[in-house]
C-alpha cells in the first residue's frame, strides 16, 4: 500500500487553495494530507487544509526555522513548501532532511540572487537575459535624477522596493500635481514627484527602491519546473493583457526563462515574469516559490504542484509538456470557506462537507470569449 504524502504550506497566498485541491486531485490518486500555517486565522489556506495552526508572531528568522523544524517532526511533514522566511529557512535544508522532510524550495544560493532586484538584474545581464534601464535609488537627489533620466528616454517613472513581492509598493511618478483627480473614481497608482520627494526627505531611514520605465502588456509569467540536475521539467508561460488572459509555448518567453532557471539553479517550482520594453521582452521579475496563479495551468491538462511534490520526493516526472493550451480565460472572484474561530482544530467532516461560518473572495478562472479584432491598450506594470 503506498503511503500518504504529507504537505505543509506556511502563511501563503489565499489563492494556494487552489494549490493543495491539485495536490489532492492528482492523477496517481494518492493520498495527500495537508497542513497549513498561517499568520491570520480567517486566512482560506487554513480552511482549506486537513490540520491548522496560527503561527506565532515575531519571530527572527533563525526562531522561525527552529518553530518550522519542530512543526515538520511532530507532523510529519515529507514536503515543505516554505514562502515565509525562505531564505533562513533553504539554509538549513540539510536540517529538515534529517527530520525527513523535503524542501519544495532552491537552494540558498539561488534564492539569495533573487531576493534582492539589483542583483537580479545584475546577475540575469550578464548571462544574456535583457533587463530594462534601471537605477538603485536611497535618497531624494538620487530619485530626481533617475526619474529625469528616463523621461529624458520618453519613458514613463515606476519605483519600487528593491526586495519585496506581490507588487507591494509599487508606484507611477507624476509631474502632475495632487489634485480632485486624485480622489475621484478608484484609487491609483499614480503619485506627484513632488509628494514622493517629500516623504523621502523626511523619512528617518533612507529608501532602498528601484526606479525604472513603465512596461508594457503583455506581462507574461512563466511557471517553471527545475530539477535539482539544473534541467527544466516544465515552462509554460501565462500571459496577460488587460483582464484577457492565456497561455503560451513561445520561444521569445521560454527561452529566456529556461536560460535563467537552469542557469542559476532555480530548483522546484519558480516563476519569471516578463513585459514589453519597446518592441522587446524584457525580465521584470523572479518568485524562487510556486506563483498564486500556478493552478490556472490546469487548463492546460497539467498538475504542476503534483508534479513539483513527486519531483521533491525522488520521484522524477521525467519532461512534461502540456497536451493541449487551454483557451483564453480572465479571473473572477469566488467563495471559499472559513474555519471557527477557534483554532487548531482538525478536520472530521466527510470530503465536501462545509463546517466553516463564513466565506472569503479566492481567485478562480472562467472562460473569455474570442479575442475582439481591435487592439486593447497597454496599461501600466506591476512589479
Amino acid at each position: 500500500m503506498v503511503s500518504r504524502v504529507r504537505v505543509w504550506l506556511n502563511r501563503t497566498y489565499a489563492e494556494n487553495v487552489f494549490f493543495m485541491d491539485q495536490l489532492r486531485r492528482n492523477p496517481a490518486g494518492r493520498a495527500v494530507e495537508i497542513h497549513a500555517t498561517h499568520g491570520d486565522p480567517d486566512s482560506p489556506v487554513l480552511a482549506a487544509a486537513d490540520t491548522a495552526e496560527p503561527e506565532p508572531e515575531g519571530l527572527s528568522p533563525a526562531a522561525y526555522v527552529e518553530y518550522a523544524l519542530a512543526q515538520c517532526e511532530r507532523r510529519g511533514i515529507d514536503v515543505f513548501v516554505p514562502r515565509l522566511h525562505q531564505p533562513a529557512i533553504v539554509a538549513r535544508r540539510a536540517d529538515f532532511e534529517a527530520v525527513g522532510t523535503a524542501l519544495l524550495a532552491p537552494p540558498p544560493e539561488a534564492v539569495a540572487v533573487f531576493h534582492d532586484k539589483v542583483i537580479a538584474y545584475e546577475a540575469v545581464q550578464a548571462i544574456g537575459v535583457p533587463v530594462p534601464p534601471w537605477w538603485r535609488v536611497r535618497c531624494a537627489d538620487e530619485l530626481v535624477s533617475a526619474v529625469d533620466e528616463l523621461e529624458g528616454r520618453g519613458y514613463r517613472a515606476c519605483f519600487k522596493p528593491a526586495s519585496g513581492a506581490g507588487g507591494v509598493g509599487f508606484r507611477m511618478i507624476t509631474r502632475s500635481p495632487f489634485s480632485l483627480t486624485q480622489l475621484s473614481g478608484f484609487p491609483s497608482p499614480y503619485v506627484p514627484l513632488g509628494q514622493v520627494l517629500d516623504a523621502v526627505r523626511e523619512a528617518e531611514e533612507p529608501v532602498d527602491w528601484l526606479v525604472m520605465p513603465r512596461l508594457e502588456q503583455p506581462e507574461v509569467s512563466v511557471d517553471c519546473l527545475t530539477g535539482t540536475d539544473n534541467r527544466i521539467r516544465l515552462a509554460v508561460g501565462r500571459t496577460k493583457n488587460g483582464r484577457r488572459r492565456g497561455f503560451t509555448l513561445h520561444e521569445q518567453w521560454l527561452e529566456p526563462a529556461r536560460r535563467i532557471a537552469e542557469g542559476f539553479g532555480l530548483h522546484h517550482l519558480s516563476n519569471i515574469q516578463f513585459r514589453m520594453l519597446g518592441e522587446r521582452p524584457v525580465l521584470m521579475d523572479v518568485n524562487t516559490r510556486p506563483a498564486g496563479g500556478l493552478h490556472q495551468l490546469s487548463q492546460c491538462g497539467v498538475n504542476a504542484p503534483w508534479a513539483a511534490v513527486r519531483l521533491a520526493l525522488g520521484d522524477d516526472p521525467g519532461e512534461i509538456t502540456p497536451p493541449f493550451l487551454g483557451q483564453d480565460y480572465t479571473v473572477v472572484s469566488g467563495l471559499r470557506p472559513l474555519r471557527p474561530v477557534s483554532l487548531p482544530r482538525q478536520r472530521t467532516e466527510e470530503p465536501g462537507a462545509v463546517s466553516a461560518l463564513g466565506a472569503v473572495s479566492a481567485l478562480g478562472a472562467v472562460p473569455a470569449r474570442a479575442a475582439s479584432p481591435e487592439p486593447r491598450a497597454a496599461t501600466g506594470a506591476r512589479p
